[in-house]
């Protein structure tokens, strides 16, 4: 192992005593050339790297005003809000002008190394603590901020071995992670299709079926009924728009429709909000009740069961159906809605991509398959422990992908700064 300095540099911490260090600005020039997409076709800065426009992108009119974007630069999403969108562009194009675009300014340097490590945890940090902003979790670090941060500088062939010596390691581990997704993919399909099944077949096996008349359910028990969700609910409404104020200072929590996904709910889409509500106010949620999420492309359609005691409101992106519990269990319909994320993103949705909302109307008539209450208590209970078993075999895969991220975003950082020798 190599002997090891102090780079003076905070989150680099030591490197090996051959490397030096070096401004941004001495490796890379800042593209800044205007065109138009028309001419140069726009193109998307994700995680993954630069990649034709996606469909989701938020789009302007202003065709015009496009950053130039040629085959070997480095880009750069600015905003604190799409931390770690960045990578070596394959592609001519353009980007929209919130990106830095960067062309290698001499041969000193292996762009594939430095995209490495401008891909570390460490620097994304870095980078976002040099930039500016009006709030907490949205700002910007342009090129006069980041031009000035102090980078290394290994020799040109230690680069060049880093470099592929990551390209080989990382394939492997992606390939990896890869194969536990679909592995957690499978799960979910499985337990989509084993709650479809369960919700409008039943439990018996030897069940005459009769013709349901709506096409995701199928044919359903001879003894069951269908029927529209309004009449089986007390009311479903969306929630309220508050003014949010701070953490430390609100009197109500706020659940947004990015506070949960397909059963589970977390902390940081939560808001809060000043006021004096109490659970008979408008938008309050009682333990019980099913959240749908209602806008949004990719988040429209989730769902969630309430099933806590603490006082939450619903915002305005939110669904709240308060079930009628002398009539269908808000667990039933919580599993019927569960699996019905493409009816609610295709027939019931209006708007076109990432701008698309829940018809409520819609909502409201949609017909559900609906057992005695008997069968609904049963199927509920069957539900829960089956589900349950393959959530847990889901969350040990998800747990398996964490470790290995971690372990991943590691050995890059240990390598790029020459704490691991090859």
């Amino acid at each position: 192992m190599c002997h090891l300095k102090d780079s003076g540099i905070e989150w680099i911490g030591k490197i090996p005593a051959n490397w030096q260090r070096v401004k941004f600005n001495a490796l890379y020039i800042n593209r800044n050339e205007k065109v138009s997409d028309k001419e140069y076709r726009p193109l998307s800065v994700t995680k993954k790297g630069i990649v034709p426009q996606l469909e989701t992108a938020a789009k302007t009119n202003d065709n015009d005003n496009r950053k130039l974007v040629k085959v070997g630069d480095f880009v750069i999403n600015s905003r604190s809000d799409r931390r770690g969108s960045c990578g070596i562009s394959k592609l001519n194009g353009s980007v929209s002008l919130i990106n830095t675009v960067l062309a290698p300014r001499n041969d000193q340097m292996v762009p594939r190394y430095y995209d490495w490590l401008f891909h570390t945890v460490a620097f994304s940090d870095e980078f976002y603590k040099w930039g500016h902003g009006i709030v907490d979790d949205l700002w910007t670090t342009n090129w006069n901020d980041m031009k000035n941060i102090t980078l290394i500088l290994p020799t040109r062939s230690e680069q060049q071995k880093i470099a592929d010596f990551l390209d080989r390691k990382c394939m492997q581990i992606d390939k990896l992670m890869s194969n536990i997704s679909a592995e957690i993919e499978l799960l979910e399909n499985y337990r989509n299709s084993f709650i479809a099944k369960t919700v409008t077949k039943g439990l018996g096996s030897n069940v005459c079926l009769k013709e349901s008349n709506v096409a995701w359910i199928g044919k359903v028990p001879q003894s069951w009924e269908i029927e529209k969700l309004k009449y089986l609910v007390d009311n479903v409404d969306k929630g309220i728009s508050p003014q949010y104020s701070n953490e430390n200072d609100y009197d109500v929590r706020i659940i947004t429709q990015s506070s949960f996904s397909q059963g589970s709910l977390n902390d940081e889409g939560v808001r809060f909000a000043k006021g004096k509500m109490s659970k008979n106010s408008r938008g309050a949620i009682w333990r019980g009740d099913v959240l749908l999420a209602t806008t949004g492309g990719g988040i429209l359609g989730k769902t969630y069961y309430y099933d806590e005691n603490k006082l939450y409101f619903a915002s305005a992106d939110v669904a709240r159906i308060r079930p009628n519990s002398n009539k269908f269990l808000g667990k039933l319909i919580y599993y019927i809605l569960s699996i019905n994320y493409e009816l609610m993103n295709n027939t019931m949705s209006q708007g076109s991509t990432n701008q698309i909302h829940l018809n409520m109307s819609l909502l409201r008539n949609m017909k559900l398959p609906c057992p005695d209450f008997g069968s609904q208590v049963r199927i509920v209970n069957y539900l829960d422990e089956k589900c349950s078993e393959i959530e847990h075999l889901i969350e040990q895969k998800k747990q398996q992908i964490d470790i290995i991220s971690h372990y991943k975003n590691s050995l890059i950082f240990d390598y790029v700064t020459g704490k691991r020798e090859i």
